[in-house]
Protein backbone atom coordinates (compact mmCIF):
# COMPACT_ATOMS: atom_id res chain seq x y z
CA UNK A 1 0.00 0.00 0.00
CA UNK A 2 1.15 3.51 -0.84
CA UNK A 3 -0.18 6.41 1.21
CA UNK A 4 -0.28 10.08 0.23
CA UNK A 5 -1.77 13.07 1.99
CA UNK A 6 -5.27 12.30 0.69
CA UNK A 7 -5.10 8.86 -0.88
CA UNK A 8 -4.39 5.18 -0.40
CA UNK A 9 -3.10 3.22 -3.38
CA UNK A 10 -3.67 -0.47 -2.84
CA UNK A 11 -4.51 -3.78 -4.45
CA UNK A 12 -8.04 -4.16 -5.74
CA UNK A 13 -10.58 -6.10 -3.68
CA UNK A 14 -13.82 -7.67 -4.91
CA UNK A 15 -15.70 -5.10 -2.81
CA UNK A 16 -14.42 -2.34 -5.16
CA UNK A 17 -17.01 -3.41 -7.76
CA UNK A 18 -19.62 -0.72 -7.01
CA UNK A 19 -17.09 2.12 -7.06
CA UNK A 20 -15.51 0.70 -10.23
CA UNK A 21 -18.95 0.50 -11.86
CA UNK A 22 -19.62 4.15 -10.89
CA UNK A 23 -17.11 5.32 -13.50
CA UNK A 24 -16.59 2.39 -15.89
CA UNK A 25 -20.31 2.54 -16.68
CA UNK A 26 -19.96 6.09 -18.07
CA UNK A 27 -19.56 6.49 -21.85
CA UNK A 28 -17.27 9.53 -21.46
CA UNK A 29 -14.62 7.37 -19.73
CA UNK A 30 -14.03 5.61 -23.05
CA UNK A 31 -13.32 8.70 -25.13
CA UNK A 32 -9.58 8.02 -24.82
CA UNK A 33 -9.63 4.41 -23.59
CA UNK A 34 -10.53 1.08 -25.14
CA UNK A 35 -13.77 -0.61 -24.17
CA UNK A 36 -17.34 0.38 -23.61
CA UNK A 37 -19.51 1.04 -20.56
CA UNK A 38 -19.73 -1.91 -18.19
CA UNK A 39 -22.63 -3.43 -16.35
CA UNK A 40 -22.50 -3.92 -12.59
CA UNK A 41 -21.87 -7.63 -13.16
CA UNK A 42 -18.96 -6.88 -15.51
CA UNK A 43 -17.50 -4.42 -12.99
CA UNK A 44 -17.85 -7.07 -10.29
CA UNK A 45 -16.03 -9.64 -12.45
CA UNK A 46 -13.35 -7.06 -13.26
CA UNK A 47 -12.82 -6.15 -9.59
CA UNK A 48 -12.37 -9.86 -8.77
CA UNK A 49 -9.90 -10.31 -11.65
CA UNK A 50 -7.91 -7.26 -10.62
CA UNK A 51 -7.83 -8.45 -7.00
CA UNK A 52 -5.90 -11.49 -8.26
CA UNK A 53 -3.57 -9.49 -10.53
CA UNK A 54 -0.63 -7.22 -9.79
CA UNK A 55 -0.90 -4.73 -12.66
CA UNK A 56 -3.91 -2.67 -11.50
CA UNK A 57 -4.11 -0.65 -8.28
CA UNK A 58 -7.15 0.97 -6.69
CA UNK A 59 -6.94 4.64 -5.71
CA UNK A 60 -9.01 5.32 -2.59
CA UNK A 61 -9.85 8.48 -0.67
CA UNK A 62 -8.40 8.16 2.84
CA UNK A 63 -11.20 10.21 4.37
CA UNK A 64 -14.09 8.10 3.08
CA UNK A 65 -12.67 4.82 1.76
CA UNK A 66 -14.27 5.46 -1.65
CA UNK A 67 -12.36 4.18 -4.65
CA UNK A 68 -12.17 7.05 -7.16
CA UNK A 69 -9.94 5.61 -9.86
CA UNK A 70 -7.24 3.16 -10.68
CA UNK A 71 -3.68 2.96 -11.90
CA UNK A 72 -2.20 0.51 -14.33
CA UNK A 73 1.45 -0.37 -13.75
CA UNK A 74 3.26 -3.22 -15.47
CA UNK A 75 6.77 -4.12 -16.50
CA UNK A 76 7.27 -4.23 -20.25
CA UNK A 77 9.24 -6.94 -21.98
CA UNK A 78 12.07 -7.78 -22.02
CA UNK A 79 12.56 -7.43 -18.25
CA UNK A 80 16.26 -6.63 -18.54
CA UNK A 81 15.32 -3.27 -20.10
CA UNK A 82 13.78 -2.34 -16.71
CA UNK A 83 10.95 -0.38 -18.34
CA UNK A 84 7.54 -0.05 -16.74
CA UNK A 85 4.35 1.42 -18.17
CA UNK A 86 1.90 3.53 -16.17
CA UNK A 87 -1.71 4.41 -16.98
CA UNK A 88 -4.69 5.83 -15.10
CA UNK A 89 -8.45 6.17 -15.23
CA UNK A 90 -10.37 8.26 -12.71
CA UNK A 91 -14.03 8.78 -12.02
CA UNK A 92 -14.99 12.04 -13.81
CA UNK A 93 -16.55 13.29 -10.56
CA UNK A 94 -13.04 13.31 -9.04
CA UNK A 95 -11.08 14.70 -11.98
CA UNK A 96 -9.38 18.12 -11.97
CA UNK A 97 -8.85 17.92 -8.20
CA UNK A 98 -5.24 16.73 -8.33
CA UNK A 99 -6.00 13.15 -7.31
CA UNK A 100 -4.66 11.51 -10.49
CA UNK A 101 -1.36 13.40 -10.41
CA UNK A 102 -1.02 12.75 -6.66
CA UNK A 103 -1.59 9.03 -7.16
CA UNK A 104 0.57 8.66 -10.29
CA UNK A 105 3.42 10.66 -8.75
CA UNK A 106 3.32 8.53 -5.58
CA UNK A 107 3.40 5.30 -7.60
CA UNK A 108 6.31 6.54 -9.72
CA UNK A 109 8.24 7.58 -6.60
CA UNK A 110 7.50 4.21 -4.99
CA UNK A 111 8.65 2.36 -8.12
CA UNK A 112 11.96 4.23 -8.37
CA UNK A 113 12.62 3.64 -4.67
CA UNK A 114 11.67 -0.05 -4.62
CA UNK A 115 11.59 -1.66 -8.08
CA UNK A 116 14.74 -0.23 -9.72
CA UNK A 117 13.25 0.72 -13.09
CA UNK A 118 15.49 2.44 -15.61
CA UNK A 119 12.48 4.03 -17.31
CA UNK A 120 8.78 4.48 -16.66
CA UNK A 121 6.74 5.33 -19.74
CA UNK A 122 3.20 6.25 -20.69
CA UNK A 123 1.27 6.84 -23.90
CA UNK A 124 -1.73 9.08 -24.27
CA UNK A 125 -4.00 10.31 -27.04
CA UNK A 126 -2.77 13.60 -28.49
CA UNK A 127 -6.34 14.92 -28.16
CA UNK A 128 -6.25 14.37 -24.37
CA UNK A 129 -4.37 17.37 -22.95
CA UNK A 130 -5.46 16.51 -19.39
CA UNK A 131 -3.45 13.29 -19.63
CA UNK A 132 -0.29 14.69 -21.16
CA UNK A 133 -0.34 17.72 -18.85
CA UNK A 134 -0.58 15.35 -15.86
CA UNK A 135 2.50 13.48 -17.11
CA UNK A 136 4.42 16.72 -17.54
CA UNK A 137 3.32 17.89 -14.08
CA UNK A 138 4.84 14.79 -12.46
CA UNK A 139 8.15 15.13 -14.29
CA UNK A 140 7.73 13.05 -17.42
CA UNK A 141 9.29 14.18 -20.72
CA UNK A 142 7.59 13.89 -24.08
CA UNK A 143 9.73 11.59 -26.20
CA UNK A 144 7.74 11.25 -29.35
CA UNK A 145 4.55 11.52 -31.32
CA UNK A 146 3.07 8.51 -33.05
CA UNK A 147 0.64 8.72 -35.95
CA UNK A 148 -2.26 6.27 -36.13
CA UNK A 149 -0.68 4.02 -33.51
CA UNK A 150 -3.88 2.37 -32.20
CA UNK A 151 -7.65 2.36 -32.41
CA UNK A 152 -10.32 1.71 -29.82
CA UNK A 153 -13.47 1.94 -31.92
CA UNK A 154 -14.78 1.67 -35.46
CA UNK A 155 -16.80 3.96 -37.67
CA UNK A 156 -20.31 3.12 -38.85
CA UNK A 157 -19.01 0.83 -41.63
CA UNK A 158 -16.46 -1.01 -39.51
CA UNK A 159 -13.27 0.90 -40.34
CA UNK A 160 -10.88 1.59 -37.48
CA UNK A 161 -10.75 5.14 -36.13
CA UNK A 162 -7.00 5.49 -35.58
CA UNK A 163 -5.56 7.70 -32.86
CA UNK A 164 -2.34 9.66 -32.69
CA UNK A 165 -0.46 9.33 -29.40
CA UNK A 166 2.33 10.98 -27.46
CA UNK A 167 4.86 8.88 -25.58
CA UNK A 168 6.31 10.18 -22.33
CA UNK A 169 8.91 8.81 -19.95
CA UNK A 170 10.74 9.46 -16.75
CA UNK A 171 14.22 8.00 -16.30
CA UNK A 172 15.95 6.84 -13.15
CA UNK A 173 17.74 9.66 -11.38
CA UNK A 174 21.05 10.68 -12.88
CA UNK A 175 20.05 9.72 -16.43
Amino acid sequence: MIETERLLIRKFTPSDAVDLFAYLSLPEVYRFEPGEPTTLQEASDLARERAEADNFLAVVLKASGKMIGHLYFEQRQPPEFRTWEIGYIFNPAYQRLGYASEAASALVDYAFANLSPHRIMARCDQKNPASWKLLEKIGFTREGAFKQVAYFCMDEVGNPIWIDAFEYSKLEKGR
